[in-house]
């Protein structure tokens, strides 16, 4: 079997990526490998403290920080959210997924926190991003790629939401990525702290993680990593460089993919799942908590309607739930997830594993590339192809 270093140094090697960091934890066992380079220039080398856009690694930091406020009581599962958002009071849905974005009908019923965390509020990507209410997620909302200079802040954002009708009805449909930015300004509101002041007080700073955050500061810039996309001649092309779009607080901190961090961060962050909620002594979840986190709350028929995002696995609160092994890696009960920037890290409760790999090259599309493929191989213990 080939070792972290191997697997990482093949894509580095055939040009899929500049280079990467790979971390596989298991008890008191840390293998941490860093290969290639920061940029494409050849310049900085990787390191195993390389600071990466996690993009879609937010969501179940968001999850968590979302269980926080339930724990404290300042929020129920199946509260409806418009004490907090009014601007979702009366939310409109369209006929069917293919109507005009004026031909709606009312909601069935209010839209609830449960709803966000499971992606089933009704907004958000499904597998055709052409219907015509999915298209303004990416024309107003600017839902993806990340670009924390171009999203309005929170209560614009929410005013130009609340213009757009759902694509199902609450709870009918799982749909990919806009619940964790709502979740975000609504985890704000609740808690009276911005996104990243309650993040920073309830999670990071009792995890150690001092590298995550929404920007990347001046003093932190010779460890923070350029971004890509594939080129159309097959050449990667400069997205975002150190000093870029990162380099200072956004006016929409993105709960749903504007974070930042490293492999040991987001590790400290999977342990603290791993051993349910629990931190250097101290209780951040409730059991109860992750235990709702880390299970799959989707419907068989919903599953397979998410399939172009989780393949036919489950959801649970801001990541994917593995229920079957229908490749290699899958293990029941694994949770974890993907980001657009080239990130993938996951949880195996089963084994006590914590997995994170993060590149800088942006995926092109929904489907895992090979090189987040070969890494899950390499954690299960399977043959990497």
């Amino acid at each position: 079997m080939s070792t972290l270093r191997e697997v990482l140094a093949a894509h580095v090697r055939d040009g899929s990526v500049p280079g990467a960091v790979g971390l596989v934890a298991r008890g008191d066992r840390v293998d941490v490998q860093a290969v290639g380079t920061a940029d494409t220039g050849g310049g900085t080398p990787m390191a195993p403290d390389s600071i990466f856009r996690i993009a879609s690694l937010t969501k179940p930091v968001t999850a968590a920080a979302a269980m926080m406020l339930i724990q404290d009581g300042r929020v129920g599962l199946e509260d409806p959210v418009a004490p907090w958002l009014p601007e979702l009071r009366s939310p409109m849905v369209v006929r069917t997924p293919e109507s005009p974005v004026d031909d709606v009908v009312p909601a069935a019923r209010p839209i609830t926190v449960s709803d966000l965390l499971t992606f089933r509020a009704g907004y958000g990507f499904p597998s055709d991003f052409s219907l015509p209410a999915v298209v303004p997620l990416f024309s107003e909302l600017k839902q993806a790629p990340p670009q924390p200079r171009a999203v309005p802040a929170p209560d614009a954002w929410m005013a130009a939401l609340s213009r757009l009708p759902l694509l199902y009805q609450p709870g009918e449909a799982w749909l990919y990525n806009t619940c964790s930015d709502i979740l975000g300004v609504l985890i704000a509101r609740a808690s009276g702290l911005s996104l990243p002041e309650f993040l920073a007080e309830r999670l990071f700073e009792p995890l150690g993680m001092t590298d995550t955050g929404f920007a990347v500061p001046a003093q932190k810039r010779d460890r923070f990593t350029s971004y890509y996309r594939a080129g159309e001649a097959g050449d990667l092309e400069l997205v975002d460089a150190p000093d870029g779009q990162w380099g200072s607080m956004p006016d929409f901190p993105s709960a749903a993919g504007g974070l930042v961090s490293t492999v040991g961060d987001w590790c400290a962050f999977g342990r603290m799942m791993l051993a349910g909620g629990t931190a250097g002594g101290r209780a951040l979840l409730t059991p109860e908590s992750v235990r709702q986190m880390t299970t799959d709350h989707l419907t068989p028929a919903q599953r397979k309607a998410s399939g172009l995002f989780t393949e036919g696995q489950g959801w649970g609160f801001g990541g994917s739930v593995d229920v079957e092994r229908t490749d290699p890696w899958n293990v029941p009960g694994r949770y974890g997830w993907v980001g657009g920037t080239g990130t993938t890290a996951h949880i195996v409760p089963a084994t006590g594993t914590v997995a994170v790999m993060l590149t800088q090259v942006e995926m092109t599309g929904p489907r895992p590339p090979l090189t987040m493929r070969d890494f899950w191989r390499h954690v299960a213990g399977a043959r990497t192809t």
